[in-house]
């Protein structure tokens, strides 16, 4: 090989060494693989929950390389799991029973565990319902009209207390269709505690008519009754009622699935004299009344019993069992795995919660659940990072809109529809109707509503009540609340102003699969590839010259 050769050739590798650092080090950034590596982790139990945590699977998996698999087979089913050792982690709605329902042996997981807050939400209550053709979705309903419906002491739409709960709807003659799990649920778990603690006469009749023991407080196995229909799962019930034929039906349900069915939900009246949907805000704001038993259980007699104006009474949250000692197929490396998701999840996963249909969780049980994040083994050991934790709700008591005058107890009735039935519903009975404080921009109900809704803030905060007459998303900002797409951007509200909502900017992969950084690459590929080809070809070219 010729001393020019010999120069060529280290030339054009030189050049494809300089690319190959220049991308790498210099003027286009390489993005590197996450320093951290986990292991899979997998579990099983709420449908309740299922709808967030399928979220949460997605966005760690695309952010951060975590594989988390998760079964939403139903509560009691989870437990299950996590007492035989089938999964690392189990989500339910009631902790493990000393003497389940079933009479089968009482669940004693042996691995040590703990309990922690994961989502929140209201247990809803969907309903198909129509009036001269027309689909009803402002219905409003009394914590006893409800207890009656679910106990069969309430059998037809037209009934005398669903009527006064209702003066702007001309209520149909047309039989109620209640729809109960025929599962093992957590849904039923929390609707039956409520019941329990503020309906206790009617229930423990309805216990003592269907042949349960009384006291009879919760149940996760609903006992069916006159015509009410039995379906299985979250997606069961929701499926009947938003059928044709289930006009007339109701059922219980996370208000998730509302929101997905495209159907309404009723407004329950809390202890303020307010007709209350479970949105997000009135959520969080409910469950700052909630307190965590010494067993780490939920006691949610504080939120039941809540006085503020812009609380859903029927609210809780879901637990994440979790391990806490290494045993049987869970092992440190999992517990990394866990720890990383379970922060995730407690902060800025919280980000996507009422978009999902959720809420985010309050202060007070973020930090219960950061001191069972602590516990868990291979995971943070300093729990949550509460300072930098991107949680909404985390200042919700002061973000929360007050509801509006058309929702509390009296003539009037908002007309503006709920859940995922967003249209407004026309006055067929008496009263002048009104927009609620989340009325959308341009709804019927909307217009000519100040008047009602700065009424309704003179009960508890005007600024909020007035501007969601006007404009959803000024109403947002006036709140400092925010709700957040699929993909953590936001959809409604500001995020910009005001300090008492916390905002992050998760990550996210580039979606383009050809840029800058691949050009670069290509470049210097093909500078190797000459350094390779080009000096023989050129050594002959010399060779016939000579």
């Amino acid at each position: 090989m010729t001393p020019r050769i010999r120069f060529i050739r280290l030339v054009t590798a030189a050049a494809a060494l300089i690319v190959l650092l220049f991308s790498s080090a210099g003027g286009v950034a390489v993005q590197s693989a996450s320093a951290d590596t986990y292991v899979p982790i997998s579990g099983s139990g709420s449908t309740w929950s299922q709808n967030a945590l399928d979220q949460w699977r997605k966005n760690v998996a695309a952010n951060y390389g975590m594989t988390v698999n998760y079964s939403g087979t139903g509560s009691s089913a989870g437990r299950q799991d996590f007492i035989t050792g089938a999964v690392d982690f189990a989500v339910s709605e009631i902790p493990f029973q000393a003497q389940p329902e079933d009479g089968s042996a009482p669940e004693v997981p042996s691995t040590k565990y703990a309990y922690m807050p994961i989502v929140a939400g209201g247990t809803s209550f969907m309903y198909n319902l129509k009036i001269g053709g027309k689909r009803v979705t402002n219905l409003r309903l009394d914590g006893d009209v409800i207890t009656k419906i679910f106990t069969g002491a309430i059998t037809n739409w037209n009934d005398p207390a669903i009527q006064k709960d209702n003066p702007g709807l001309a209520m149909p003659d047309k039989p109620i269709v209640p729809v109960l799990r025929s599962d093992g649920s957590g849904s039923t778990a929390q609707f039956t505690l409520w019941m329990s603690k503020k309906h206790s006469d009617l229930w423990n009749t309805f216990c003592t008519s269907v042949g349960r023991a009384t006291p009879c407080g919760l149940t996760s196995q609903y006992p069916g009754f006159g015509n009410a229909k039995l379906q299985n799962g979250s997606l069961g019930v929701a499926g009947y009622v938003s059928q044709d034929y289930g006009e007339g039906a109701i059922t219980y349900v996370e208000y998730s699935y509302a929101l997905k069915s495209g159907f309404p939900v009723a407004k329950v009246l809390n202890n303020a004299g307010y007709y209350i949907e479970p949105t997000a805000p009135s959520v969080a704001v409910a469950l700052v009344g909630a307190t965590i038993n010494p067993n780490l259980t939920q006691e949610l007699s504080g939120v039941y019993n809540n006085t503020d104006p812009r609380t859903y009474p029927l609210s809780s949250y879901s637990y994440m069992i979790i391990p806490t000692e290494v045993k049987g197929i869970f092992t440190a490396e999992k517990g990394k795995t866990l720890g990383a998701f379970t922060s995730y999840l407690l902060c800025e996963g919280q980000q996507q919660a009422a978009a999902l249909g959720y809420s985010p969780l309050p202060l007070n049980l973020v930090q219960a659940a950061s001191d069972q994040v602590k516990r868990i083994p291979g995971g943070p050991a300093g729990g949550v990072d509460l300072a930098n934790c991107n949680n909404p709700a985390l200042t919700i008591l002061n973000s929360a809109p007050q509801p509006a005058a058309c929702d509390q107890q009296g003539p009037n009735q908002c007309t503006t529809g709920t859940a995922g039935a967003v249209t407004d519903t026309p006055v067929t009975g008496s009263g002048s109707g009104g927009a609620a404080a989340n009325a959308p921009a341009g709804s019927a109900g909307a217009a000519g509503s100040a008047a009602a809704a700065a009424s309704g803030a003179a009960a508890g905060g005007a600024a909020a009540a007035s501007s969601a007459a006007a404009d959803p998303a000024a109403a947002a900002a006036a709140s400092n609340t925010a709700v957040y797409d699929a993909n953590g951007a936001v959809v409604t509200g500001s995020a910009a102003v005001g300090a008492a909502v916390a905002v992050s900017r998760p990550l996210s992969l580039d979606d383009s699969a050809f840029g800058a950084q691949q050009i670069v690459m290509i470049a210097a590929g093909v500078l190797l590839l000459l350094a390779i080809v080009l000096p023989p070809f050129l050594s002959r070219r010399l060779r016939r010259h000579r």
